[in-house]
């Protein structure tokens, strides 16, 4: 069964967003990271359930770039962990999961790969290696 890991808000300033989490809810975010592979600026919050994923381009040529262009700041995506990326990955494959890309390494230091939302509803749903 997967785990609620994160939710991602796409935003021009990772650092103004959670100065202003922090301000209305308390949520402590992380120091801000670079994740060249994806061209983000990413702060992590900690809530009760899962976390809170602020993310910013650090290029214009970023998928989040595109997104808030096209977008709008928001919801970006939602992390799903699962215990066997590989095993859910065929599994998923075999019952028609568009999967974008190939399985690199995010943020947390751990695999992930994310779903095209023409297959999951509308959502972009990330997978994450617990």
């Amino acid at each position: 069964m997967p785990k609620l890991n994160h939710v991602s808000i796409a935003v021009k300033d990772v650092d103004k967003f959670a100065e202003l989490y922090e301000r209305l809810f308390g949520v402590r975010f992380s120091a801000t990271k670079h994740l060249d592979s994806q061209k983000v600026y990413l702060r992590f919050g900690e809530t009760e359930g899962a976390k809170i994923e602020l993310t910013s381009p650090s290029s214009p040529d970023s998928p989040i770039a595109k997104f808030l262009e096209k977008k709008g700041e928001g919801l970006h995506h939602i992390c799903l962990e699962v215990d066997n990326l590989d095993m859910v990955l065929d599994d998923l494959k075999k019952k028609g999961v568009e999967i974008i890309g190939i399985p690199t390494i995010g943020g947390s230091g751990k695999k992930i790969v994310f779903l095209h939302p023409r297959s999951t509803g509308g959502v972009l749903i990330e997978l994450k290696q617990s």
